[in-house]
């Protein structure tokens, strides 16, 4: 039953069909990173309700990481784990998306143990983009540096009506230039809501940096179904289509699996000499669904999955992982302000010999997880 449903996915997406790796926590295929363990069992970053920030489209001090800190982004700078993190404050009704949110600073020496700026680092603000960021806030990023050494920033701009994938560039993490929605404020994709966009990379001396591919930069992106689009600049996107205003579909939920909701990008994908390794956030249907949730799960439940694709050809899917490689076990995993847990990824760094995956727990908390290596990194083409 499962063959026969990753053939019918294959012609569905019109690609090759793509092998089904069988995994198991101690056994994975030789391209996949993992086995991830907890290095500590508990979150290493947590709301800080004493943090004041001087908004500057609010008269008044706002406590801007009361609530919730989650959904983290990091890369390594001068020998240390740099993270910016979404914070949410205590403003707006309280449900998911109602409040506003902020980007903060991390940084750390071992990986594990932060030390945060006092004040968020990237925020709404009268500038170019306050319609599209207002009041909801900048979410769930993700970071590459670039070739020149400068760093990009995905994330997504919600002003609680609708959102888009915006990019922001910065040479030190701390002072931001905002470019907009990736797909652009005019053309065929102005008007689509999307988010979660992840940008290839490939190891360079120890770092990911943002990888051409055939000349061009690359970004998976979207939820419920994942797509491409190609960049020369790694700033103005465009969507890889199988005709016009219709992007090609990469990645599909699965009946029956972690992701029989649906796939959503996770962090950005790394290049290597097997393929491209692409971690997702695959959410596990709600119960009675009829595309069939995995019973090993809760309902809704988000968890880490892999899927590598062709380097040669990015839309091409090689092989995809039938289990998740982190989902949520602990407390801190399942609670929260989203109750049917997550271990939501959107951060990945090659630090100190080691995979560290930082995630979102429960939309509350930062935690990390982490896979040993070979001696030398996965080689890049």
């Amino acid at each position: 039953m499962r063959l026969r449903f990753v053939l019918l996915f294959a012609l569905i997406v019109a690609l090759p069909v793509p092998g089904s790796a069988q995994n198991s926590p101690s056994s994975l295929p030789d391209w996949a990173l993992g086995p991830f363990s907890r290095p500590v069992k508990e979150p290493i970053l947590k709301p800080r309700p004493e943090s004041i920030f001087h908004d500057p489209l609010r008269t008044d001090p706002v406590h801007w990481e009361a609530l919730h800190t989650f959904n983290p982004a990091a890369v390594v700078r001068n020998g240390k784990v740099m993270m910016l993190y979404r914070a949410e404050d205590d403003s707006g009704a309280m449900q998911i998306g109602m409040h506003t949110s902020r980007l903060g600073l991390a940084e750390s020496e071992d990986g594990i143990h932060f030390t945060r700026q006092p004040e968020p680092v990237f925020y709404p603000a009268e500038d170019s983009q306050k319609s599209r960021e207002w009041p909801g806030g900048v979410e769930d990023p993700r970071i590459v540096e670039a070739p020149d050494g400068s760093y990009v920033l995905t994330y997504t701009q919600w002003n609680r009506k609708t959102y888009t994938i915006g990019v922001a560039t910065s040479q030190d993490l701390i002072h931001w230039v905002k470019h907009g929605p990736a797909l652009g404020e005019t053309g065929p994709y102005a008007n689509l809501m999307y988010k979660s966009g992840g940008i290839v990379t490939q190891l360079d001396h120890g770092r990911l940096v943002a990888a051409r591919i055939h000349g061009k930069f690359w970004m998976y992106w979207g939820e419920i179904q994942v797509r491409l689009a190609t960049s020369s600049d790694l700033i103005h996107w465009f969507p890889v289509e199988e005709s016009a205003g219709k992007p090609v579909v990469v990645l599909k939920r699965r009946p029956g699996l972690f992701d029989s909701g649906f796939p959503e990008v996770g962090t950005p994908p790394i290049l290597t000499r097997q393929g491209i390794v692409v971690l997702y956030n695959g959410k596990n249907a709600e119960a009675g669904a009829a595309n069939h949730m995995d019973p090993e799960l809760d309902p809704g439940a988000y968890s880490v999955g892999e899927a590598l694709f062709d380097p040669e050809h990015p839309t091409r899917l090689l092989q995809r992982l039938d289990q998740p490689v982190l989902h949520p076990e602990t407390p801190y995993e399942r609670s929260g302000q989203y109750a049917a847990g997550t271990t939501f990824g959107e951060g990945l760094v090659w630090f100190q010999g080691k995979w560290f995956l930082y995630y979102g727990c429960a939309d509350t908390f930062v935690a990390v997880a982490i896979a040993a290596g070979p001696e030398h990194p996965i080689p890049t083409p």
